[in-house]
């Protein structure tokens, strides 16, 4: 026996607490995991709540803290081009002026995260898989992504019936640290929870619909796509020399460009440079400063 001034704690009290702390937390997640699911049935088609009220939203990520830390979390609803509409968020007003407003401005058109939710990939990613090989060097990471002070963002990838998708991010900020092996093995074991519940709950909305009716009964309208290739051509840019900006904004190499259009390194080089002669700048800061402007002039 051993004794600590208070209590007695011997080594089978011991194990029996940390058996029945272990028991308290299954039930923990299990009555969480309940209301999740209760939320994402009870959406009323004649009540619609503020993206940080969602019932389902704050069930969700009840649920998954239960298993895993995380400092934020938010949802975005992407169909093409269209601006992605904000489905849940837990940032205070100052946050969501970055992570929200300023990312649906345009710069969602540059993250890894769209480019997979468009592609309709499914499942648990980490941003380090989906980011080009030299996005932590691009100016999209370095004048939007950076304000963002996250130590790692990481996504669960739902693909709709509907030809939409819904992204829902988990992360942790820099005094947090990056996601845990352990945590990201558990995160993935997860995954197909998560994709069911996020299904039965934005499922049957019409993600992306405009202004008008957003009762989700079908009558809505469609969401306005931008014409990537017309935003190029109207600085006088190739469809290919398009491309290519669009791939360098991402964060994508030489190679990686020559990878993807199937040219050469070389090639892409020279590309690169009659952007930069056509648009008269001299570096990608000024390529991104034509993207964002551009941004902001559209509706």
């Amino acid at each position: 026996m051993v004794s600590t001034g208070k209590v007695a704690v011997t080594p089978a009290a011991t194990g029996g607490g940390e058996g029945r702390q272990e028991e308290s937390e299954r039930a923990l997640a299990a009555r969480l995991l309940a209301e999740a699911i209760a939320a994402a049935h009870e959406r009323s088609a004649n009540v619609r709540t503020g993206p940080g009220d969602d019932p389902f939203g704050h069930a969700l990520i009840a649920w998954l803290r239960a298993h895993v830390p995380f400092d934020h979390c938010v949802a975005f609803g992407y169909r093409g081009t269209a601006r992605p509409p904000l489905l849940f968020e837990t940032f205070n007003r100052q946050e969501s002026h970055v992570y929200v407003t300023l990312y649906q401005v345009g710069p969602y058109l540059l993250d890894p995260f769209y480019h997979a939710a468009i592609e309709r990939i499914e499942g648990f990613r980490r941003m380090r898989e989906l980011a080009p090989d030299r996005f932590y060097a691009s100016e999209y990471y370095r004048s939007y992504y950076s304000q963002t002070v996250l130590a790692e963002e990481v996504g669960f990838f739902v693909p709709l019936a509907n030809g939409a998708s819904v992204v829902v991010s988990l992360m942790r900020k820099a005094a947090s640290g990056v996601f845990g092996a352990a945590q990201v093995r558990l995160l993935r074991e997860l995954a197909p929870v998560v994709l069911s519940l996020c299904r039965l709950r934005w499922g049957a909305e019409l993600i992306g619909e405009e202004a008008g009716d957003r009762s989700g009964r079908g009558e809505g309208r469609a969401p306005r796509e931008l014409d990537r290739g017309k935003i190029w051509q109207d600085l006088s840019l190739t469809e290919r020399e398009g491309e290519v900006v669009d791939l360098i904004l991402q964060g994508h190499s030489a190679d990686s460009i020559a990878r993807l259009l199937s040219i050469s390194a070389g090639t892409a080089k020279v590309h690169r440079r009659n952007i930069y002669r056509k648009l008269n700048i001299n570096s990608q800061a000024g390529l991104f400063a034509h993207f964002v402007a551009i941004m902001r002039r559209k509706p």
